[in-house]
């Protein structure tokens, strides 16, 4: 499992980039979240932890993979 590093660049599996901006616990059920912002058009996303480094299936590739030099 790849580490979750904050101000790090990851290309999500669909090809765009993603800088993490912070790690945030949900209010209610304290389970971490990713805080992201597109490169792209500066939108903030926000996504479970565990969804992160998720395995998907159809591109055999992990949801999100960091870039190391860009």
């Amino acid at each position: 499992m790849q580490e979750i590093t904050i101000g790090k660049i990851y290309k999500h599996y669909k090809g765009n980039l993603y800088k993490i901006i912070a790690i945030a616990k949900h209010s209610e059920t304290m389970e971490d979240m990713i805080v992201y912002q597109s490169i792209n058009t500066n939108e903030i996303w926000v996504r479970p932890k565990f969804m992160w480094n998720e395995y998907i299936e159809s591109s055999k590739s992990l949801r999100f993979t960091l870039v190391e030099n860009i």
